[in-house]
């Protein structure tokens, strides 16, 4: 993994460039760093993915087509639509060479907000991150509430029964998976799918782990635990109607 990581003050404006493409990740850097962005520069899509969930920018810059030595790998649209699948909502501006306008309706249709198409002016690259950042906040769903749980997705804060909760980040991924399908049966394998983005399930006890910690932090004393076991098969979030 090729990362270019600047150090940045508190008013830098963070940019994560998912770009395989040295030369042109390169110039994106040196421009948006002379126009005070920090730049994390990742340049496939796995890592990439991880770091979309795991880090706070503020845009994210993501080439629609990405390399993969065995055909595993994320493209940027997949990049995307899994980021929404989990919760995390950040501009998104889709690079490809692709200029046909049904590859622009898909890079937008996955959840993409801009699109722009190889070869570019580097300024108007500039132009159109300077206007995801005006654009008012995100108006699809931002908060899950079930039960006495409630989550902000923007906020990436947790309440239960009105106290809030600090989380670590796999922890708020792995709550927001479960509040977002109360009352369903989620099996390991979803789990280590979904959250951790396994694309083999290795044998471990990596989901159990992180239930029983999680469960410390949501349930109250002496009440049953929101998350159940269901025996053999995995977890379920239980709440009274």
């Amino acid at each position: 993994m090729a990362e270019a990581l600047q150090k940045h003050t508190q008013e830098e404006r963070k940019i994560l460039l998912i770009e395989d493409d040295n030369v042109i990740a390169e110039e994106i850097v040196s421009t948006m760093n002379c126009h005070g962005f920090c730049v994390k520069h990742i340049d496939n899509g796995d890592a990439g993915l991880e770091a979309a969930l795991n880090d706070e920018a503020d845009v994210i810059v993501v080439d629609r087509m990405l390399p993969s030595a065995d055909g595993s790998g994320m493209d940027g649209l997949s990049i995307i639509e899994n980021m929404h699948r989990q919760g995390v909502y950040i501009p998104v501006l889709v690079l490809s060479a692709l200029s046909d306008v049904d590859d622009r309706i898909d890079g937008l249709k996955a959840g993409g907000d801009d699109y722009l198409t190889k070869p570019f002016v580097i300024e108007e690259l500039v132009l159109r991150i300077e206007a995801l950042l005006r654009r008012p906040s995100d108006t699809r769903v931002t908060k899950l509430c079930v039960g006495p749980l409630e989550m902000d997705l923007v906020e990436r804060r947790i309440w239960c029964n009105g106290s809030e909760i600090t989380l670590l980040p796999r922890e708020f991924r792995l709550l927001a998976y479960f509040m977002r399908r109360p009352g369903q049966v989620l099996t390991r394998a979803m789990l280590l799918e979904d959250v951790w983005q396994y694309r083999f399930i290795p044998r471990t006890n990596l989901v159990d782990v992180h239930v029983g910690r999680l469960r410390r932090k949501i349930d109250l004393p002496n009440q049953e635990s929101l998350i159940q076991s269901v025996r053999g098969v995995g977890f379920q979030l239980r709440v009274s109607d």
